[in-house]
């Protein structure tokens, strides 16, 4: 789209290759970005079959390794404002999902694992760093991977007597819904049921109407349910001509679905009609994460496996239920597969021009926008796999860590009116201080297998 373009602000190796990354959707703690990878590790040491039309390979009895990491956004005009707070190793990590409301009075993470475990992680604060430390854990069942969750607070908003539920898939077909004790928290099965033949790619939720979720399986079915009446489905649809891998309910729109797809092609979906979607996007790659923007109802965000990712308008498309759309952004990245994408949710109106200052890094990258440039890569020959605090107490001079001028001038420049905006939970395309919008920048986190790297982008559409 014309002055729509991309810039790449950071690549960070992620040692094992990348396949989830998250924002922090509360206020206070978005500045944090969670990233978790799949690593393969065949008998013989072999790598993946780079012909598999996905890497994660679950067909196969393999070691599955997995690591966690946290990072802060410094807002500070530095070459690399990503920042590595924690690190720690489990089970490889097929899905995560923040909540979108505190739960005992904390930020939860929920991670999906090829153990077949679903964990909730809080997020505990200090006055130096966050860390996330085990809360819960709730096996889904035997000799199975967890592929995909989704919470059921997954828009701003929720009834005070609307359960938190967990929904999650598996490599045998299965979904499971999981109840929340929010007072504990802890977790207790509500229902599990055979939904697919064959792996069961992906479970969401219906945000608006929580009792029903979707899922999509390696069937290339697309089937909706009644958690009410668990095992029998609303519809199934053959739409998709290949495994069905992404799902998410829009959290702005009531009614608005998105599916992706093996197939390549992204579609819309009336959910009130699910018999044909009102829109058909291709993409030229597998469409393994959907992702609405958090406050434009119209920007979708999708993680396009070897075709690196798009961001697609569909104003009109939803507007007016019919096949118009635009693609703002066609990014690919070559010797990658793209798995992860995530939109910031903070809200900029004017980011520093500083992002051609670079710091040490160990692999170029091109940025087709920006020209050929060598950016920030975090990774420190001979650092330990534990968590990285330690590095970040380089003082300024001043008794602060980067890390904590990081923080102080997120929040200083969050009060004021300046470069930096975070935008409050009930902000949507009328409000106010989205007045001029269509100019501002929004950060966005793509990760990706083979080359295991993880991403930050700006995004300027003017």
């Amino acid at each position: 789209a014309t002055g729509s373009r991309v810039l790449l602000l950071q690549t960070v190796d992620t040692e094992y290759t990348a396949d989830s990354v998250e924002w922090c959707p509360l206020e206070g703690c978005r500045h944090l970005l969670a990233c978790g990878t799949y690593q393969l590790r065949k008998p013989e040491d072999q790598p993946a079959d780079p012909e598999s039309k996905s890497g994660l390979d679950i067909d196969e009895p393999q070691v599955r390794l997995g690591r966690l990491y946290l990072y802060s956004f410094n807002e500070d005009g530095s070459a690399c404002p990503l920042v590595e707070i924690q690190r720690g190793d489990t089970s490889a990590i097929l899905d995560m999902k923040w909540c979108h409301v505190p739960v005992a009075g904390h930020a939860l993470l929920c991670v999906a694992d090829a153990s077949g475990s679903i964990e909730l992680l809080r997020l505990v604060g200090s006055e130096n760093t966050y860390t996330l430390q085990p809360f819960s854990t709730f096996a889904l069942d035997k000799h199975c991977l967890a592929l995909s969750l989704d919470w059921s607070t997954g828009k701003t908003g929720r009834a005070n007597d609307q359960p938190l539920k967990i929904i999650s898939s598996d490599s045998r077909g299965k979904l499971h819904l999981i109840r929340v004790n929010e007072a504990g928290p802890r977790l207790h099965d509500v229902a599990t049921w055979q939904a697919h033949h064959f792996e069961a790619w992906i479970a969401a939720f219906n945000y608006w109407q929580t009792e029903i979720v979707y899922s999509g399986g390696d069937d290339g079915l697309l089937k909706g349910w009644d958690t009410r009446t668990p095992g029998t489905s609303v519809f199934t649809s053959k739409r998709h001509s290949m495994g069905v891998c992404s799902i998410q309910s829009s959290p702005h729109r009531e009614n608005i679905l998105a599916t992706g797809s093996y197939d390549e092609h992204v579609l819309l979906w009336d959910t009130r009609n699910m018999k044909q979607p009102f829109a058909d996007m291709p993409v030229q790659g597998g469409v393994w994460r959907l992702k609405w923007h958090p406050f434009h109802y119209h920007l979708l965000l999708a993680a396009c496996m070897h075709n690196g990712f798009k961001i697609f308008n569909c104003r009109k498309a939803i507007e007016e239920k019919q096949e118009s759309y635009t693609v703002s952004v066609s990014q690919t990245l070559p010797n990658s597969l793209v798995y992860g994408a995530d939109w910031s949710w903070l809200y900029f109106r004017r980011l520093p021009q500083t992002q051609q200052s670079f710091c040490l890094g160990s692999f170029p990258c091109s940025d087709p926008e920006a020209g050929t440039t060598e950016v920030c890569n975090q990774k420190v020959v001979g650092q330990s796999p534990a968590p990285s605090s330690d590095r970040l107490a380089d003082n300024d001079g001043e008794g602060r860590t980067r890390l904590q001028r990081g923080v102080q001038l997120l929040t200083e420049n969050s009060k004021s009116s300046g470069q930096l905006h975070t935008v409050g939970s009930k902000i949507s395309d009328d409000d106010p201080r989205l007045e001029g919008a269509n100019s501002d920048s929004t950060l966005l986190a793509t990760c990706s297998f083979y080359d295991h790297v993880l991403r930050l982008w700006k995004w300027q559409n003017s």
